[in-house]
């Protein structure tokens, strides 16, 4: 399986896979100021303050993604910023702990009361369908850097929500026909008994006995729990060629079970929520080697310089480098597509926002491409339609406000316990 090589923007065919489409508003929360007339793009088509919120997983089973996901997103605010195009972003970001903790209840709040327009969030899927009700009821536009639920795709959403991370369905057939052109015939699954993890178990189980293969043993844990000597000895009793791992941190306990199971990494396969850098600098770093374990997870290879943009904005506001880049392209293009929007629409309301996401990132068909806030902003500002490609792909919405082009990277585990892409 080879990627398309070239500018950022390829799509990646074959087992990469390309995907395709399938309350009150508090007052004083946002505001749309007069549009000044355009002259050729010298100066901005309108000076627009948008409160934009991040909701991202400072704590709870997936904090590992919140410094990937909040530089992203800090990256972005402070390249459009400095932009000076005819928005300036104001951030407020707020913790979304998990469906476990239940953090975002408060955070939510805290959000809502700030003003914001727009968020940027929820990582989890499981916390989106729990704030996504709310969020459309109080006008506020919703964009997600990871939610990968299926069932988001025919959301009554009135329009306001959007994805810049493709659907489980594609993760799943990515991964199960991975395992089967790895010459596996048996396969044992441990996944989380939610949306996420029944989503993702059904569609590899699916593709893999698609492919010839089948599934002998399946063991689900809910949410919460933190033993799980019960579901290794469901797999080990069946012995399967290869053991597919659908979890959030739980893995950092699992694996463990599975070595002490005889059960070794080269037959191991992982996804997004579990597939990171376990190395020394890591928060967990196994005892052993995960050498030949094996995951998947959305997003394409980064290209230029982005990843020392990000290091270098995120370490400037006093924090540790990032260890692991899971979904800071996709947290970092959402920013971006926001505020092109907003731009766009001479409005911070979030209806008017969700209006134009389509148009900008290139589901009109008639925009003029660019890569990047201020060269897609000057397009705008000389009353032309801009079309977005960003760092997570071409991302080009589709009515649903799914990306319409979304690519799968496959990653293998060396000695040292990081990943490497290999596709």
């Amino acid at each position: 399986m080879n990627a398309l090589k070239g500018s950022r923007t390829a799509k990646v065919f074959a087992g990469i896979a390309l995907l395709s489409a399938s309350a009150l508003i508090i007052a004083g929360c946002s505001s749309t100021p007069e549009a000044t007339p355009s002259e050729g793009g010298d100066k901005p088509a309108a000076d627009l303050t948008l409160k934009l919120g991040s909701l991202l997983p400072q704590t709870g089973a997936l904090a590992f993604l919140g410094p990937p996901m909040e530089s992203g997103v800090g990256l972005a605010v402070e390249e459009v910023n400095e932009a000076a195009a005819g928005v300036t972003i104001e951030l407020t970001a707020e913790d979304e702990g998990d469906t476990d903790t239940k953090a975002f209840e408060t955070s939510i709040t805290k959000l809502q009361g700030a003003g914001v327009s727009a968020i940027v969030g929820a990582a989890a899927s499981g916390v989106s369908r729990l704030i996504l009700d709310g969020n459309v009821s109080a006008g506020i536009l919703q964009i997600s850097a990871s939610n990968t639920g299926p069932d988001f795709t025919d959301w009554d959403d009135k329009g306001l929500y959007f994805r810049t991370a493709p659907s489980d369905l594609l993760q799943g057939e990515v991964l199960g026909n991975l395992i089967a052109e790895d010459g596996h015939k048996t396969l044992g699954v441990i996944f989380q008994n939610d949306a996420y993890g029944t989503g993702l178990f059904d569609n590899i189980k699916s593709t893999f006995e698609g492919a010839g293969g089948e599934v002998v043993a399946d063991a689900s844990y809910n949410v919460g729990d933190g033993q799980f000597d019960a579901q290794v000895e469901t797999i080990k009793a069946e012995n399967p060629d290869a053991v597919a791992i659908v979890s959030f941190d739980q893995f950092k306990t699992i694996a463990p079970l599975l070595m002490n199971a005889g059960i070794t990494p080269d037959k191991w396969y992982l996804v997004d929520g579990n597939l990171s850098d376990y190395g020394a600098k890591a928060e967990t770093n196994f005892s052993f080697s995960l050498e030949g374990a094996q995951g998947t997870k959305p997003g394409p290879a980064l290209e230029d310089d982005f990843v020392e943009r990000l290091q270098a904005s995120w370490t400037a506001a006093g924090n540790e480098e990032v260890q692991d880049f899971t979904y800071a392209a996709e947290a970092y293009d959402a920013v971006v597509l926001v505020a092109l929007a907003s731009l766009a629409a001479g409005s911070t309301e979030g209806a008017d926002m969700a209006a134009k996401m389509q148009e900008i990132s290139g589901g009109s068909g008639d925009g003029e491409k660019c890569t990047s806030f201020a060269e897609c902003a000057e397009i705008i500002n000389g009353g032309g339609t801009a079309d977005y490609d960003g760092y997570s792909g071409e991302v080009t919405f589709d009515e649903n406000g799914d990306p319409q082009g979304a690519t799968i990277g496959i990653y293998k585990y060396g000695a040292d316990n990081l990943i490497s892409r290999t596709n």
